[in-house]
C-alpha cells in the first residue's frame, strides 16, 4: 500500500460482513429459511470449513436467485477461503470466483435500488460486494479505484442505515471507519472528512460495541475486531479475553482465536495459560489435520516470540522471532512484520537506535504485511519504544525463560 490513507479507510472494513434487515419497511426481507442458510453458511465460514459454507451460500442463492446477498455472502465464503488457503492455484480459483459474485451482486442489487430507493438489503450487498472489489483492488495496486469505491461504499451504509435504523450490523463497518481513521495523521484525517467521513474515536468505539453486542449477522465479526481494538489500540486487552474466549468455544476449528486469546494472555503476563494454548497449536500443526497446516509453524513462533518477549526473556525472543522471519511467503506477512517490530524493540531497549530503525523500516517495507504491526513500525521509527512503567516486564530468570526455553541467539 502506498499511502497510509488508503489503507486506513479499509483497515477492518475489508472483512466486513453487511446483514440482512429486519423490518418489512426497509425493503424486500429475507425470507427465514433464506436468513437461517446465510446465517450457517457464516457460522461454517468462523470454523474454517470452507467447503460447506459455500454450499450454504449457494444454497441460499438457489432459494432467491434475484436477491443480492446470496452472491455477496457467496462472494464472503470466496474471500475466505482464499485469505486461509495455502494452496496458491486454488487461491486464484477462489479469487477469481469472488469477482464473479461480486458482479452478480452488484448487478442484482442495482435493479433492488431501482425499484425501490429505501431497499436495505439491496444497500447491504451492494456495500459488501464493493468491499471485497477494493480487496481485489489493493492486491492489484489499483489505487485510484480504491478511492472512488471506498467513498461510494460509504454513501451506501448511510442510506442503508437510514431506511433500516434497527439494523445493528449497520454499526459495525461504519464503526470501523469512525474509529480508524482517528489513527490517521491529521492532514490524512481532514482529506478522509472530505471523501468519506470525520474521524470519530470514541462515537466509532461504540458504534464497534453495539454492532458487538446486538448484531444480527455481523455479531461475531464485530466481536473480533472489538476484541482486537480492546488489545492493540486501547490497551485494555483484559476486556478482550471473555470476548476472545468465547468465539474460540464457538468455533473450535479456528485456530485464529487461539493465536489471538494467547497473545492477548501474553500481553496480560498470564503466562501459564497463554502457553498451554501454544502448546495446543503446536500439537495441531505437527498433526497436520485440517484445519492445521505446516505453514502455521512461523506463527508459532512468532507466538512463542511474544510470549518469552513479554516474560522479558529477549535473547531466547529474538531466537523465535528469526525462525518466523525464515518463511517469507505471503503467508506469513504479517509475522513477519510484527516479528521485525518486536526485533527492533529489542534493540530499542538496548540503545541500538540506529539498527533498530533499520528494523522497523524493513517491517515497513514487508508487502502484504499492512496492520496492526506496521501501524507500530511507524510510532517506534518515530519515538524509540521504552518499557511502560504500569506494565513492567518480569525479570528473566537466570536469563532463560523457565517455561519456553530457546537457543540464546543474541542480535546483533
Amino acid at each position: 500500500m502506498k499511502t497510509f490513507l488508503l489503507w486506513a479507510l479499509l483497515f477492518g472494513l475489508c472483512l466486513a460482513l453487511p446483514g440482512t434487515a429486519t423490518t418489512a419497511r426497509a425493503g424486500e426481507t429475507p425470507t427465514a429459511p433464506f436468513r437461517a442458510t446465510l446465517r450457517q453458511g457464516i457460522d461454517a465460514t468462523f470454523n474454517l470449513e470452507n467447503r460447506e459454507a459455500l454450499a450454504f451460500f449457494q444454497k441460499a442463492i438457489e432459494m432467491d436467485r434475484e436477491n443480492p446477498l446470496g452472491y455477496a455472502f457467496l462472494a464472503l465464503g470466496r474471500l475466505f477461503s482464499y485469505e486461509t488457503g495455502f494452496d496458491l492455484p486454488q487461491r486464484t480459483k477462489d479469487q477469481e470466483a469472488m469477482l464473479r459474485d461480486v458482479e452478480e451482486a452488484l448487478l442484482r442489487g442495482h435493479k433492488r435500488i431501482e425499484k425501490n430507493g429505501r431497499d436495505a438489503n439491496a444497500y447491504f450487498a451492494m456495500a459488501l460486494a464493493k468491499i471485497f472489489k477494493i480487496r481485489w483492488a489493493l492486491t492489484q495496486k489499483k489505487y485510484v479505484l480504491v478511492a472512488q469505491e471506498a467513498a461510494s461504499i460509504w454513501e451506501m451504509l448511510e442510506k442503508g442505515r437510514a431506511a433500516d435504523p434497527q439494523n445493528y450490523d449497520f454499526y459495525f463497518p461504519i464503526g470501523l471507519l469512525h474509529y480508524h481513521l482517528d489513527h490517521l495523521p491529521t492532514a490524512a484525517r481532514f482529506i478522509s472528512s472530505l471523501l468519506v467521513t470525520a474521524a470519530d474515536h470514541q462515537k466509532g468505539l461504540q458504534e464497534l460495541e453495539i454492532a458487538a453486542q446486538k448484531g444480527d449477522l455481523l455479531k461475531e465479526l464485530a466481536q473480533a475486531e472489538l476484541s482486537s481494538v480492546y488489545t492493540y489500540f486501547e490497551e485494555q486487552p483484559a476486556k478482550a479475553v471473555p470476548i476472545t474466549q468465547a468465539l474460540r468455544e464457538r468455533y473450535p476449528r479456528n485456530y485464529n482465536f487461539a493465536f489471538a486469546l494467547a497473545n492477548t494472555l501474553s500481553e496480560l503476563h498470564r503466562f501459564p495459560e497463554a502457553l498451554v494454548i501454544a502448546q495446543e497449536l503446536e500439537k495441531g500443526i505437527k498433526a497436520g489435520q485440517p484445519p492445521f497446516a505446516p505453514q502455521l509453524q512461523p506463527r508459532y513462533d512468532h507466538l512463542l516470540g511474544r510470549i518469552l518477549f513479554n516474560q522479558g526473556d529477549y535473547a531466547a525472543a529474538w531466537d523465535r522471532f528469526q525462525k518466523a522471519l525464515a518463511d517469507t511467503s505471503i503467508f506469513n506477512a504479517r509475522n513477519r512484520v510484527s516479528a521485525l517490530v518486536r526485533m527492533g524493540m529489542i534493540l530499542d531497549l538496548r540503545g541500538e537506535r540506529k539498527k533498530a530503525e533499520e528494523l522497523y523500516a524493513q517491517a515497513l517495507a514487508v508487502e502484504g504485511g499492512e496492520g496492526v504491526g506496521q501501524t507500530e513500525a511507524k510510532r517506534y521509527l518515530k519515538t524509540p519504544y521504552t518499557l511502560r512503567p504500569k506494565t513492567p516486564l518480569p525479570a528473566p530468570t537466570n536469563g532463560r525463560s523457565t517455561v519456553v526455553q530457546g537457543k540464546g541467539m543474541q542480535p546483533p
